[in-house]
């Protein structure tokens, strides 16, 4: 029997749904080295988080996070909250000796991200590890993407493109959320979706973006408020950048909640000099790729990312039984747990979260002076 791991989760609504569900099944398909024990999950009103717990398998709650990260029985703290509470609770866990997952984008600004960064870092001297849940790095499919272009497959990169298509806030008349406030969110369309984007890129083509030109927009400034009145909006609806990778390549990007008929199309299309890959999150199980070494007849073939000896695949069904967004949180905690035991850093890393931080926060600065080129200091 493996050693177990107590674990407290802080927020339950649709990421602690999917952290929850990642928690109880990774045990049962992985060969993990730690199995996790679901100890507390924390939540403000009493009644929702008992029931959010019982619905979910959780054996305690705590209506203050402090509490949650006090507890004796738990060693590892799960963040699934809105990013305007991320590095206070990340920060306090760290300091605790406790392991920490937390959810994207990693804080609310640079400066955030940087002190958690700096935290982490320190942490993991005293071996207490970190890691931000970036949850599209585990589709099979990107993680094929990846390797296809570590081995040298697509030749040298040269152009990235990735988009993150939604639709749900097309409606003027949807309500207000926390999504929409900056002061809980950080910024809208941008950080929710471009966040993901930003590191998928950086994560398949090995590289990193050195700089950015960049435009945002607000299309609905005012929206129901629930009570009869209106709220005023503080995010951006949309964002669109080109950018640059230090290996010289060229990236264009697109984040918007208001693509009508794209309900959760997150793409990235990879050229190189030898070959291209393309991939949509809509068809997840498939992976397009394209070789020039394949001569006259050459064109995208269709790979169905379902074999044993793709990435993660072995662990749960035959050839052609497909896989869903769950799975790729399961994936996520079973690499988390893997790193913990064999006492290495997981990836991505605190400071990975930052690096994307620091290309987001170097989109609005961009947007704010009229598209202005600008750098991202400090990539590695």
């Amino acid at each position: 029997m493996t050693e177990e791991i107590g674990v407290g989760m802080v927020g339950h609504a649709f990421m602690g749904a999917v952290h929850s569900h990642a928690w109880r099944s990774v045990h049962r398909f992985f060969d993990v080295p730690l199995t996790p024990r679901l100890a507390a999950l924390g939540g403000r009103d009493a009644v929702r988080a008992k029931e959010a717990a019982d619905k979910y398998g959780w054996a305690a709650v705590e209506t203050d996070w402090r509490a949650l990260v006090a507890r004796d029985d738990v060693q590892l703290v799960d963040v699934c909250t809105p990013g305007d509470t991320h590095a206070e609770i990340a920060l306090a866990a760290l300091a605790a000796g406790k392991h920490v997952l937390c959810e994207k984008p990693l804080a609310n600004s640079v400066a955030e991200a940087e002190e958690m960064a700096a935290a982490a870092s320190a942490a993991a001297e005293r071996g207490v590890r970190s890691m931000v849940a970036f949850n599209y790095r585990r589709v099979p499919a990107l993680a094929l993407a990846r390797r296809l272009v570590a081995e040298g497959r697509i030749g040298d990169v040269r152009h990235v493109r990735a988009v993150y298509l939604q639709d749900w806030l097309s409606d003027p008349e949807s309500p207000m959320t926390w999504r929409l406030r900056r002061e809980k969110a950080g910024s809208g369309a941008l950080g929710d979706l471009g966040a993901h984007i930003v590191d998928a890129a950086q994560f398949v083509t090995g590289g990193l973006i050195t700089g950015v030109s960049a435009t945002t927009e607000t299309f609905v400034e005012e929206r129901p408020d629930g009570a009869g009145g209106r709220d005023q909006v503080t995010v951006d609806d949309a964002a669109v950048f080109l950018a640059r990778f230090d290996s010289g390549a060229l990236g264009t990007f697109e984040a918007t909640r208001f693509a009508l008929g794209r309900k959760n199309a997150m793409r990235l299309e990879v050229n190189g000099s030898r070959g291209s890959l393309a991939f949509d999150f809509e068809s997840m199980n498939e992976l397009s790729v394209f070789s020039a070494d394949d001569g006259p007849e050459s064109g995208f073939r269709r790979v169905l990312v379902t074999e044993a000896d793709h990435p993660y695949v072995g662990a749960w069904w035959p050839p052609g039984h497909l896989l869903g967004y769950e799975h790729t949180f399961t994936h996520e905690v079973a690499d988390l747990l893997t790193a913990i035991s064999e006492g290495v850093d997981p990836a991505p890393s605190f400071a990975d979260g930052l690096r994307v931080q620091r290309v987001l926060a170097a989109v609005e600065d961009s947007a704010g002076h009229e598209s202005a080129w600008t750098t991202i200091g400090d990539t590695r």
